[in-house]
């Protein structure tokens, strides 16, 4: 039962994390590169808006989330859980706590390629968030051609340096001669990342989905199947927008969790962008709601890449996927 505790926590936290950023999860870059395909001069959505924007309700549904596990595998117990008070450990917790600090001490010191990924990852995130702050001017103001201060930019550029630096320190003076000679990585005195590494961890079957989805999604707008689509959901314009939101959202949501996430959202945004616009209804009300939606597909392993992860692990099985994710859904 920990066992199954532990595997359903660790995915639902890497499920609902990845929405607190935009880069978090494939659904939402395929939403925000087909709104800006789509509306390119809507620049409402970036980097800080959609963290200012999807953090509370990170946090609000990872909660409850923590809430329904503990209930379902630990009991109600929670003020023995929350208390803070010293209390005599059991024979069992300490040996628990005796494996993880071994663990723990066979990690050893930080590497120096651990150390320049900590920095590129801070770097990184820095730069997505002064990009376009929105209350003063970020670094995007200084390039005026448009295609060079994207997200991506900043993506690209630090991959490329990846290439450039090498996996092993440097040595520029003499004091560092005597030190004891790093020998980690397949790579040894190299770049931090090569291009075999590269080719080989890329998911380019997520890149052809998503290139294909975009192509898909220009064909329906060249040829005009999303406006017809669009218009013959007219009936739905005497309802209010919050009901077809939540319509949209409740199909999706059983679509997703029997077919990929980014098929999903990819074969959807076309179509509830022309109902949106058929309806005089803003995109964003239906797209958002939508792409959040998709993104919460836990209910079976093809659903999201981390629900396979804890399947393959073996200690859950989809009976207990589906038992848990029910209430959370």
């Amino acid at each position: 039962m920990i066992c199954k505790c532990l595997s359903l926590s660790i995915s639902y936290a890497a499920t609902i994390g990845g929405l607190t950023t935009i880069i978090g999860t494939s659904t939402s870059l395929i939403f925000l590169e087909h709104f800006k395909n789509r509306y390119p001069d809507a620049e409402v959505v970036n980097f800080g808006t959609w963290f200012v924007f999807s953090l509370p309700i990170t946090v609000i549904v990872l909660f409850l989330t923590w809430v329904w596990l503990h209930w379902l595998f630990l009991g109600c117990n929670f003020r023995e859980t929350c208390s803070l008070s010293k209390k005599k450990k059991t024979r069992q917790e300490e040996l628990s706590e005796r494996r993880i600090q071994e663990e723990y001490e066979k990690l050893g010191k930080m590497s120096y390629q651990e150390k320049v990924t900590v920095v590129f990852f801070i770097l990184m995130t820095l730069l997505w968030f002064t990009r376009e702050p929105g209350f003063v001017p970020g670094w995007e103001s200084l390039f005026e051609k448009k295609g060079f201060r994207t997200d991506a930019t900043v993506s690209v550029f630090l991959g490329f340096l990846l290439f450039l630096i090498p996996s092993k320190k440097p040595q520029f003076t003499c004091f560092g001669q005597n030190e004891k000679k790093e020998e980690d990585g397949p790579y040894l005195g190299g770049p931090m990342l090569t291009w075999q590494e590269f080719q080989k961890h890329m998911p380019w079957e997520i890149v052809v989905l998503v290139g294909g989805g975009y192509a898909l999604a220009a064909g329906c707008k060249t040829s005009g199947l999303s406006t017809w689509i669009g218009r013959q959901m007219e009936c739905l314009s005497s309802l209010p927008s919050w009901a077809v939101s939540l319509l949209a959202c409740i199909l999706v949501s059983a679509v997703t969790e029997f077919v990929s996430n980014p098929a999903t959202i990819t074969i959807f945004l076309p179509i509830l962008c022309s109902l949106s616009e058929a309806l005089h209804i803003n995109p964003l009300y239906t797209l958002i709601p939508v792409t959040m939606c998709i993104s919460f597909a836990v209910m079976l392993p093809v659903g999201n890449p981390p629900n396979a992860i804890v399947y393959n692990y073996g200690h859950c099985q989809i009976k207990d996927m589906v038992r848990e994710h029910i209430p959370i859904a």
